[in-house]
Order: structure tokens, then C-alpha cells, then sequence
């Protein structure tokens, strides 16, 4: 065995979604901006990326992120969030356990009943509040970014599904926004291999048909994910949903940059009441919650601040070794 190169890992899930924390093991990252960071592993480093996330040591709906030093005041370390295609520029449910690790492990200064974590992100600054009883992490809610309306009303031309219409918002990632009763697409684990292809030819016709970027951070651009909605399955839930991004990775939790986004739409669309809350289910029915913490502007858009809630687990721990002598040390994905 000849190891080239060993990567520590932190294994979690949050709302049954997994977030692998990649804590050392890689090149020191380089840029003065969380976005830079992210450019330069792209380009410099991304078969650590495939590895990771990848089969034999992943999966196709893997996801996680690799840790990185903080850029801005107030915040405690960065992270560049990745999955089985690139590198995402949010996570919500990557935010709710990277939060969970920094109080459970120690990573900051532990206060009851809750601590502050402070996150740099791609598209911005996330400012996390765990609670904290002295022994166990409890939930977590964060501050998201400006979340807002790109464009409402839009119809695209899929080739198995036909016309299809919704909305685009960004909730730190652009989503395309469906509702999936009027295709009589149910919410549940039955129904991932139509829900996957409907998500996905809604993302590839809505990517071909127009041209959006962010109205600040140019850098993120194009939609990242369909987020179709139905009927929930517990009382007291708004609505179910699920994600379909990346290429063709099915969130298992509810979507924190998606949940905020949803927020976002529904309050523009008068459906949110500005103390209301939104209580948002999986695909396999765990719960995020989301309110408007306040309005604001991003670029040319109304925005809202939202605010999501959630909670996650360390699993494990994980060390990964990189033997070169092996030709799939890099990964491979079998679909």
C-alpha cells in the first residue's frame, strides 16, 4: 500500500440528508473570498472532491464540505459545500450541521441556551444559533442570506412532462419552484425515479431557456435545482417537498436554501404572513421551519431575511486514504 494522501472526516445527516465535514487532509486553500476558495479547488484539486463524494467512498446523493479559515469578521470558519457534480454556493442543511459539529465538538465557545456560529459561505455570511444544555446540541436556526423572487410565472418546455410553470427564487441558490399536484407528481420515497426526471428536465430546460445570475455575486449563476411541492403526510406541516440538483441528487431532507427561497415566494406571493411560519417536510417526511425575519434588497429584488430551523447528528467519524496504485482512488459513479 502506498498512501499518498489522508483525509479526515466528520459523518453527519440532517434531516436524514448526509453532510460530510472534510476537516484536513487537502491542500490549503487559496483566494481572500470564500468564492475564490472555491474557484481555486475547482480547478486545482477537484479529484479530492470526486473522491469524497463519489463511489467507493460516497454515493451518487452524497454531499459535504471541505473546511476552510473564516474571511470576515464574526465568522468562525468557511466552508466550500460540494456533491456528486461541482460545488454548491449554499447549503442549509450543510449550515445546520456544520453548527451542530462546532458546538458538539467544541469548536467555539459554548453558551446555554444557545450558541452563536458564525459561517462563511459562498454566497455570503450565515450566521448560525444552536441550542446548547450543557451536554447535547439541541436544534438549530440560522439567518440566511437576502432570498428573493427571480422570476415568477415561467413556463418551460420539458420532453417527457411538456409545459411545466412555476417560479425561480434564490434562497442562496436558484430553484425553480413547482407545484407538483398539478402534474400529479406525489412527494415520497415511492416515487424518486419520476421525481428525479421530472426535477431534472425542469432544471436543463429552465438553464437552456434563460440566464441567471445573482445580482451582487456574479459567480453564482444558473439554476441549481427543481423543488417540486405537494401534499404533506403530518399534521401540522405546510407542504412537503423535495429537491432534485446537482446532477440528479435527491435531498433527503427539505432543503435549507430551498426552504428559504420558498419563503421568499410565498411571502411576495402574499401566501407567508410576515409572522407566520412555514413548516416544510421531506421527501421521507423529517421537518425544517422558516420565517421571515425582515425585508430588505438584493440587487434590483425585494428580498427577505429568513430565518431556518432544523437539527442534525454526528454519525461517525471517517479516515479516507488516497493510494494512487489504485486506479478508482478518484472515484466513479454507477447510476
Amino acid at each position: 500500500m502506498r498512501i499518498t494522501r489522508t483525509l479526515n472526516t466528520i459523518e453527519m445527516h440532517t434531516g436524514g440528508e448526509p453532510f460530510r465535514i472534510i476537516t484536513n487532509g487537502f491542500p490549503r486553500l487559496v483566494g481572500q473570498t470564500i468564492v475564490e476558495r472555491r474557484e481555486w479547488i475547482q480547478k486545482h484539486a477537484d479529484q479530492l472532491r470526486s473522491a469524497m463524494m463519489l463511489e467507493p467512498r460516497g454515493h451518487a446523493d452524497m454531499y459535504g464540505g471541505f473546511l476552510t479559515e473564516p474571511v470576515s469578521e464574526g465568522a468562525d470558519f468557511g466552508i466550500i459545500f460540494t456533491q456528486n457534480k461541482d460545488y454548491s454556493p449554499h447549503c442549509g442543511h450543510g449550515t445546520i450541521a456544520l453548527a451542530t459539529a462546532a458546538v458538539e465538538l467544541g469548536w467555539v465557545e459554548r453558551t446555554s441556551p444557545e450558541t452563536r456560529v458564525g459561517i462563511d459561505a459562498p454566497c455570503g455570511f450565515l450566521e448560525a444559533f444552536v441550542q446548547w444544555d450543557g451536554e447535547n446540541a439541541g436544534n438549530v436556526r440560522f439567518v440566511n442570506v437576502p432570498s428573493f423572487v427571480w422570476k415568477k410565472d415561467v413556463t418551460v418546455n420539458t420532453p417527457t412532462f411538456g409545459s411545466v410553470s412555476g417560479d425561480i427564487a434564490y434562497g442562496g441558490a436558484f430553484y425553480f419552484y413547482v407545484d407538483g399536484a398539478q402534474y400529479d407528481m406525489a412527494v415520497g420515497e415511492n416515487n424518486v425515479d419520476r421525481l428525479k426526471q421530472f426535477g431534472d428536465e425542469i432544471t436543463q430546460a429552465t438553464n437552456a431557456a434563460f440566464d441567471i445570475v445573482h445580482p451582487e455575486i456574479p459567480e453564482i449563476r444558473g439554476l441549481y435545482g427543481t423543488i417540486i411541492s405537494n401534499a404533506p403526510r403530518h399534521p401540522g406541516s405546510t407542504q412537503a417537498n423535495c429537491c432534485i440538483f446537482a446532477d440528479r441528487e435527491v435531498d433527503r431532507s427539505p432543503t435549507g436554501s430551498g426552504t428559504a427561497g420558498r419563503v421568499a415566494q410565498l411571502y411576495h406571493r402574499g401566501k407567508l404572513p410576515s409572522d407566520g411560519t412555514l413548516v416544510n417536510e421531506s421527501i421521507i417526511g423529517t421537518i425544517f421551519k422558516g420565517r421571515v425575519l425582515g425585508e430588505t434588497k438584493c440587487g434590483e429584488f425585494d428580498a427577505v431575511i429568513p430565518e431556518i430551523e432544523g437539527n442534525a447528528f454526528i454519525c461517525g467519524y471517517g479516515t479516507w486514504l488516497i493510494d494512487e496504485r489504485d486506479p478508482l482512488t478518484y472515484g466513479f459513479l454507477v447510476r
